[in-house]
């Protein structure tokens, strides 16, 4: 049995309680995902802080003065935000916004708190590097093929929706903070935080 907000009992499938209990193989599913997921965004974090060689050559480290945003939008050459988008490239803003995302989402996912605040705010940047991407487009301003697999779904779409299945399954709960996070007083007063 569960209580709703009012305080009234209702009947809950078995299968439902196991999700949510962090007992089916489902629940562990989600959790492997969410950690993976979590841990997506944290690496980028990391790569262009640090300079790993990766994605962010060393010399190119947002603590060595790099931006992470420039090289990205500066390439941008389709769609038609293309110019906004290239001018937003390097500014400080962008560079702390997008930062400040990749680490706040990372480490909310990976502990499994704040789901829904993360996929909300995770599914607007997805959102706005698919419109920097824009593979409506066959081709570049150059007329230059621009190699788009698919024009809706691509690996944007793909994150945003595990970020709103995470959330909306209440993936934190298993092998995650999500719990302890939602009885946190502050966080039952803001539902939206959960």
């Amino acid at each position: 049995m569960a209580t709703t907000e009012s305080g009234h009992r209702r009947s809950v499938p078995v299968q439902h309680q196991e999700v949510h209990s962090g007992r089916s193989a489902g629940a562990m599913s989600l959790a492997v995902l969410r950690v993976a997921t979590g841990l997506l965004f944290l690496w980028a974090f990391v790569d262009k802080t640090f300079g790993l060689g990766y994605a962010t050559a060393s010399g190119n480290a947002w603590i060595n003065g790099g931006s992470p945003t420039k090289g990205f939008l500066s390439r941008v050459d389709v769609g038609p935000f293309a110019e906004t988008l290239r001018s937003w490239g390097g500014t400080w803003w962008a560079d702390w916004l997008f930062m400040a995302g990749l680490l706040g989402i990372g480490l909310a996912v990976t502990l499994g708190i704040g789901m829904r605040i993360s996929a909300i705010t995770g599914t607007v940047m997805m959102l706005l590097m698919w419109i920097a991407e824009w593979p409506l487009d066959r081709t570049n301003g150059a007329g230059e093929p621009t190699m788009s697999t698919n024009p809706l779904i691509e690996y944007h779409v793909i994150y945003a929706l595990v970020l709103i299945v995470l959330a909306a399954t209440a993936a934190g709960n298993t092998w995650g903070l999500g719990e302890r996070w939602t009885r946190l007083s502050f966080v039952d007063r803001n539902p939206w935080l959960r």
